[in-house]
Parts: C-alpha cells; structure tokens; sequence
C-alpha cells in the first residue's frame, strides 16, 4: 500500500463503520486515489463521487469499478474547489489532510450526515514509510479539534498493522449535529 491509498482493500476504519452505508445515500470521497473506499461504498447501494486532483489514480479507479460493475461518479479535479453537489449523507477523507480546507470538507456534510476520516499521525515519520511533511501528518489528538462542532462518536490514535505494515493513523467518525 502506497502513502495515498493505492490498494483495493477498504481500510478497517472503514470496513467498521460499512453498515452505516445505505443503498441511495449520497457520498463524497474526497483525494479518493484509485477509489478504494468509494467502490467498497457502492458496493453498498451508496451514489458516490469520488474526486482527486491525479487523473491517472482517478481513471486507475474507473477501471476498478468496471470491472466489479459498480457506478461510480469519478472527477478529476484540484482539491481547494467545492464539487458544488453538496450537501452529502457522508464525506469520506482517507489517508489526506488539509487542515485549512477541513471547515469546508465539514459544510459539505448535510445536517445529521456522517464524516468519517482517517490520516497519518507524527509517528509515522518513524516507521519509514508514507508522508514526512508536518503537513501530512496529526498531532495526537488533533483530528478531534478539526471536526469541531461535529459530534465524535469514536476516535482514534492508533498504530495498527495492515498488510504487514505498520501505521500510525488518527480516525474519525463524526455526526454533524442537526440543524
């Protein structure tokens, strides 16, 4: 697995929280990759856009999702603009962070809609892989604070083994409250 994701399989933050997905809901994979977690979600009955700034990860996933016949909206496009078909039943950001641009990951959730997010923590730099860059990478405990005013229903900061290799992720299910 590449520091972006680049992988079939869900990560477990993910396969967790799956039964949340329900057939018809409408969903945002936000720096999706290949799209390993907007094809695990309409595989799942979900309506998902999946959107990142690198055409080739982003016509990699198209053909992944052929092949398991699965519709998936995929775009390519710069990660600072608002895919302006919000507001969405849940928005997934896996192994991204942009810290400036999280107020308006969290606007695109619509009121009593699910963000679930997992990125790298400090400790990675460690593990010699993934990103180095203060950047990319959370402080323990951070994640928390970026999705305030958003309900945390689990957290985590946690090293866990994947494929061999060891990851030291922050993850996230949040609830926005209802308005």
């Amino acid at each position: 697995m590449s520091a972006s994701g680049d992988h079939e399989l869900p990560s477990t933050w993910f396969a967790w929280h799956a039964d949340l997905i329900a057939p018809g809901m409408r969903i945002l994979d936000v720096a999706c990759g290949t799209g390993r977690h907007a094809i695990a979600a309409a595989a799942r009955g979900a309506d998902v856009i999946a959107v990142d700034s690198d055409e080739t990860r982003v016509r990699a996933g198209e053909k992944l999702a052929k092949k398991s016949q699965l519709r998936v909206e995929w775009r390519v496009a710069d990660l600072q603009t608002d895919p302006h078909d919000g507001p969405f039943d849940m928005v997934m950001i896996f192994n991204y962070l942009d810290r400036a641009r999280m107020p308006s990951f969290l606007d695109w959730v619509r009121p009593g809609g699910y963000l679930l997010a997992e990125t790298f923590l400090e400790q990675q730099r460690e593990l010699g892989w993934g990103p180095t860059d203060d950047a990319h990478l959370l402080r323990p405990g951070e994640l928390w604070s970026l999705v305030d005013p958003f309900e945390i229903i689990l957290a985590r900061d946690v090293l866990e083994v994947l494929e061999g290799r060891p990851m030291a992720i922050a993850s996230i299910l949040a609830r926005r409250p209802k308005d």
